[in-house]
């Protein structure tokens, strides 16, 4: 049994080093070169690689091992975690303005992830086929194109789901991680005084004696550590143990000895600080050396876009943003989804940051902010998560949120400074997402508002539904409504104009719950308000995508049994029209507005039968 339970264990770590480890597992292709570049003009002294090296191991020790690994990934919600779970865990127990203030935190932390996912397929993928230059200057033309041609590919795989393929990731990133260790160790052998490095003093003397340089470096040292986010993210996926087991017995020890062995290879030749990681390689493995690095950075990027699937899923299910369409490309895998329309924005967002920004060098600008922002946001929301949640002492809470900080707030600065030379694109694409994400979030608030003002109350109805009836007819309608305790405008326009009620009348509600899953047991109350008219309230968790014939078969389960060729459904269509009630601002309006049109139908998005389907007009005004 214990036999069994470690080759599971091992299978699931492996699977965890494809997907967690993707993107954090290809910054050696670009950081210390970066670190190196002619923008910061730092010289590749003795002092400085062995300063730059220090940095970036206390960074890989203090971000990722005792930050994420230690600290962020206890505050899961129901195993599952992400920025925006995160957000739910730290706003349960706090009311009012500061509850506000998270969720904006929170929201800000998934716009800044949507910023990073476009940049992360174009910067890995073009770090990987810039190989080709270090085999030939000659096939410098063809970086570009093959670049692009590598993501048009897996953007268009991505609707065949990645459950096939996805049993290669781990292989192929257990390769990658083994090369990266054998090739620095080779280097490292040569020149082991670069292990001095992983004494702190090195970085405080570099900082001391650069000062603005040395904090201006940091901008390029935080490349190192991109991907940490996804740890926690994924946390879902793996647990805790594979993610942790995976990072402390294998990644660490192979990102680190790469680097060092990195840093050692410009101690002996200089000259190679121009693309280090390549230049490990003897001229015979380059070529597959590009291979494998395409094939890591492909992989790395297969795990954003399905990380940004996730997040998309969970806005929609907790209420920031519209319905849209959502595809399961496995039936084993819950988590396994497809999302057209973010996926071929992502692809078009990609090529352009691609033709626009030519190399990794100038993409390596825009990249940091992003990754940075959401550090700073997942510190404030653990140690709130920390203080309220758990109940941890006030003062503990406070040392390990200004020990976070004290790093994470520097990091974000020194990435600031890279605005105009890039880091705006990141800012930008966040700042949109966040401003359409509270807009739908308000103007769904606004839209509840405007229809309970004009509702009729519920219980007056069916009482007078049962006491003076009108004309009835065969068969069940179910009512979808958002609210429990008005009367569906559906329902009075199909008695306004129809003048009949059918024998059996439904009110469906279907909330979203701030928990990853709703358990079977949880998933409907059933209330019976009178002899015809019953109560029904669905529960799915924001990993989950409600499903119309579920709910049916769990209400039958409680006594409420439906057959489908005799239920007709009916569903208000509301056309929204933006005034100058107070509310939001105008533009504000128009936004929600133009959202609301281009919603899924909830037809599709519930699974509706179509055939079985009355949709009837409202106009109201917000």
């Amino acid at each position: 049994m214990q036999a069994h339970s470690k080759q599971a264990l091992a299978g699931i770590t492996l699977a965890a080093l494809g997907v967690v480890y993707g993107d954090i597992g290809t910054s050696p292709l670009y950081t210390l070169k970066e670190c190196f570049a002619g923008h910061l003009g730092l010289a590749p002294s003795h002092e400085n690689v062995l300063g730059i090296l220090s940095l970036i191991f206390w960074a890989l020790i203090m971000v990722v091992s005792i930050k994420y690994l230690s600290f962020v990934l206890r505050a899961d919600n129901r195993g599952e975690g992400g920025i925006l779970t995160l957000m739910a865990l730290a706003k349960r127990h706090v009311p009012g303005k500061t509850g506000w203030l998270l969720m904006v935190m929170g929201l800000m932390g998934g716009g800044f992830f949507y910023g990073e996912v476009v940049i992360t397929p174009a910067i890995s993928v073009l770090s990987a086929i810039e190989g080709l230059e270090v085999m030939t200057p000659e096939l410098e033309p063809y970086v570009m194109p093959i670049s692009v041609a590598v993501l048009v590919a897996l953007f268009l795989i991505q609707r065949h789901g990645t459950a096939s393929v996805g049993k290669l990731f781990g292989p192929v990133m257990l390769l990658w991680f083994s090369v990266l260790a054998i090739l620095g160790i080779n280097a490292i052998v040569d020149h082991p005084g670069v292990l001095q490095a992983v004494h702190p003093g090195y970085a405080f003397d570099f900082m001391s004696h650069h000062k603005k340089l040395g904090f201006l470096a940091l901008g390029s040292v935080v490349l190192a550590i991109t991907g940490a986010e996804a740890l926690y993210a994924d946390m879902g996926h793996f647990g805790k143990k594979p993610i942790r087991l995976a990072w402390f017995s294998f990644v660490l020890p192979a990102l680190l000895l790469n680097y060092f062995g990195q840093g050692a290879l410009i101690l002996a030749d200089p000259k190679t600080v121009e693309n280090p990681f390549f230049h490990l390689a003897p001229e015979w493995a380059l070529f597959p050396l590009v291979i494998l690095a395409a094939l890591a950075t492909v992989i790395a990027s297969q795990a954003v876009i399905s990380g940004v699937f996730s997040l998309t899923r969970q806005a929609v299910q907790l209420g920031f943003m519209p319905r849209i369409d959502i595809q399961h490309t496995s039936d084993k895998e819950i988590g396994q989804i497809y999302i057209p329309l973010i996926n071929w924005v992502l692809l078009a967002a990609v090529i352009i940051v691609v033709l626009a920004f030519h190399s990794s060098s100038h993409l390596a600008a825009a990249y940091g902010i992003a990754v940075t922002g959401t550090m700073v946001i997942t510190a404030i929301l653990s140690c709130t998560v920390a203080l309220r949640n758990w109940g941890w002492p006030k003062a503990l809470v406070l040392a390990i949120g200004a020990a976070f900080l004290f790093i994470d707030i520097p990091l974000f600065a020194a990435n600031a400074l890279k605005l105009f030379a890039g880091g705006w694109l990141p800012l930008v694409i966040g700042l949109a997402t966040f401003t359409l994400m509270t807009t739908w979030k308000r103007g769904r608030e606004i839209l509840l508002e405007r229809l309970n003002e004009q509702a009729i109350p519920l219980d007056s109805f069916v009482e007078n539904m049962e006491s003076f009836p009108p004309s009835r007819v065969q068969g069940t309608a179910v009512f979808l409504t958002s609210t429990l305790q008005g009367v569906p405008h559906a329902l009075l326009h199909n008695l306004k104009h129809n003048k009949v009620l059918h024998e059996r009348i439904v009110l469906l509600t279907i909330r979203g719950e701030d928990v990853p899953y709703v358990a079977d047991s949880e998933r409907v109350i059933v209330t019976r308000l009178s002899n015809s008219f019953w109560q029904v309230e669905a529960f799915y968790g924001f990993q989950e995508t409600p499903d119309l014939q579920d709910i049916m078969n769990h209400c039958a389960a409680k006594g409420l049994e439906f057959e489908v060729m005799d239920t007709s459904f009916f569903l208000s269509r509301e056309t929204l029209l933006s005034t100058a009630r107070p509310g939001m601002a105008r533009w504000r309006e128009q936004i929600f507005v133009w959202m609301s049109k281009n919603a899924l139908r909830a037809t599709d998005f519930f699974h509706i039968p179509t055939n079985r389907v009355v949709e009837l007009g409202a106009q109201i005004e917000l």
